[in-house]
């Protein structure tokens, strides 16, 4: 089975708006208190909304929380980069018939940039090294 065609754990669990919003803050945070979280989400509900989302998202598994002081501050249970390749293989699946070329080419055309000799290198190296481990 190939990173493309496993699946996400976390897709079994429906996310609302605020629930993806809230979870998108602290994977690109990593770690962030309720006042963190309210200032970064768009039109924030009251303290006790966001408040319950984090209880609801600690239900589901989806994160933790340590105290801080008089605080809790709250980050996912899976790592980013975990988060990052179920997310992305998902989106491969699902947007790009489960092809890894059809999804970099879509992401070199939505660059809009030209690649220098040194990135192209390190894309030729990182296709090497994952022909050699079998992915």
């Amino acid at each position: 089975m190939t990173a493309i065609e496993m699946t996400n754990p976390t897709e079994t669990t429906a996310l609302s708006r605020r629930e993806r919003q809230v979870m998108d803050i602290l994977h690109r945070r990593g770690v962030a208190t309720v006042a963190e979280i309210m200032a970064d989400l768009p039109d924030p509900p009251t303290y006790s909304a966001v408040r319950s989302v984090l209880r609801i998202l600690g239900e589901k598994k989806l994160i933790n929380h340590k105290e801080d002081g008089p605080r809790y501050v709250y980050f996912p249970a899976e790592s980013t980069e975990s988060a990052r390749d179920d997310m992305l293989a998902h989106v491969v699946r699902t947007y790009f018939a489960g092809s890894p070329e059809q999804a970099v080419a879509a992401l070199l055309r939505i660059a809009d940039v030209d690649l220098d000799d040194a990135e192209v290198s390190r894309l030729r190296e990182t296709i090497r090294r994952a022909r050699q481990s079998g992915r």
